[in-house]
């Protein structure tokens, strides 16, 4: 997840997909970017030196294995100025390490994105960076869930999105 908004439309849309999941009796773990702080990249090229994906030891260095076992990942997040949010922006910068190690993410990646604009437009800059960027590090590409109009907390209660997130991780997991 990668809003810094507790309990906000994207952390409602993040639960939702976690609880599909877990009822279909699968195994999910959060990382939550926000509170799991990412430094930025330093562009170190150190990438794998010391046997793993950074070698700055934040939270990419837990995140980083558990990617490379995952079936399936879930970016979800806010709009934040047509794109991901600075919190999930640092994880997918991190991904870079994954361009040095072919093979090792083979799962799929879905996006879940909320955003205040009621337009659809709105999110044509973070799909692109996606469906770039996921296949690129070795990520095939999912589905995504894209709910504009929510910007006020708990705004993406009326829309239906929460139970399309439900049965979105009832589906994929």
């Amino acid at each position: 997840a990668g809003s810094p908004r507790r309990g906000g439309n994207s952390a409602l849309m993040a639960g939702s997909v976690m609880k599909g999941a877990k009822e279909a009796g699968h195994g999910v773990t959060l990382f939550n970017a926000a509170d799991d702080r990412v430094q930025p990249c330093m562009a170190c090229d150190a990438c794998w030196s010391k046997g793993r994906a950074c070698v700055l030891d934040d939270g990419f260095a837990r995140l980083s294995p558990l990617m490379e076992i995952a079936d399936v990942i879930v970016l979800c997040g806010p709009v934040y100025w047509f794109s991901f949010s600075s919190q999930l922006k640092l994880v997918i910068d991190k991904l870079y390490a994954f361009s040095h190690a072919p093979g090792k993410l083979k799962g799929e990646a879905y996006l879940l994105m909320c955003a205040g604009d009621p337009s659809e437009e709105i999110f044509s800059i973070a799909k692109q960076e996606f469906e770039t960027i996921m296949p690129y590090v070795g990520f095939k590409l999912g589905g995504q869930l894209l709910v504009p109009g929510v910007y006020a907390k708990d705004d993406i209660k009326g829309t239906g999105a929460l139970a399309r997130a439900e049965e979105l991780g009832r589906a994929v997991a």
